[in-house]
């Protein structure tokens, strides 16, 4: 049975195993199950990771819209070369978060408490929402897209779940760097 087939078939559980996986190491290291002292401690990276992750942020953003705008004026291969980097840089992204949160837990808001609990507290909720909710839209897309010629493509969901996800993705990002920028500029 060719690999091909078979992932075409199962899109949607492999989506739901994706999905699963990737997001159970997300709440693992926000909740430090792995013990932080498990992990090698780079200073200078750990302090650099906010940093490069508002970078990486800015620069994911950029290819979503592009890859948008791809996709509207026809350009199917920009469009999938646009969307593989946005993935990329989303998983660039997530590795570093999810080291810094694993070895140093999550960052605390240094602000106000008003500005806490009625700026910074509701942005990190629905960002984190956002994000979570995004996951799977994200990866059922890729899964269709990687495993449908396409032509066929178009016969699919892709196009509507491709969206969503493009939105949430946009949203999310945004939201991230609000939050970097009241963690790291304002507070």
């Amino acid at each position: 049975m060719e690999t091909g087939s078979w992932a075409r078939r199962r899109v949607p559980e492999l989506t739901a195993i994706l999905s699963l996986v990737s997001l159970a190491f997300v709440f693992g290291a926000a909740l430090q199950v792995l013990p932080p002292e498990a992990l090698p401690e780079f200073p200078a990276l750990l302090a650099a990771i906010p940093h490069l992750n508002a970078v990486i942020s800015l620069a994911a953003i950029g290819t979503i819209l592009a890859g948008v705008r791809a996709i509207k004026a026809g350009a199917v291969d920009r469009h999938r070369r646009l969307m593989l980097a946005s993935f990329g840089l989303f998983a660039a992204f997530l590795v570093l978060y999810l080291y810094r949160v694993a070895v140093l837990g999550p960052s605390p808001f240094e602000g106000p408490e008003s500005v806490r609990l009625f700026v910074y507290l509701p942005i990190l909720a629905v960002h984190i929402g956002l994000a979570v909710i995004c996951v799977p839209f994200v990866y059922y897309a890729l899964l269709v897209a990687a495993t449908r010629p396409i032509t066929e493509i178009y016969e699919s969901n892709h196009r509507r779940v491709g969206r969503i996800a493009a939105v949430l993705w946009l949203v999310s990002f945004s939201m991230g760097l609000v939050i970097y920028t009241l963690l790291y500029h304002i507070y």
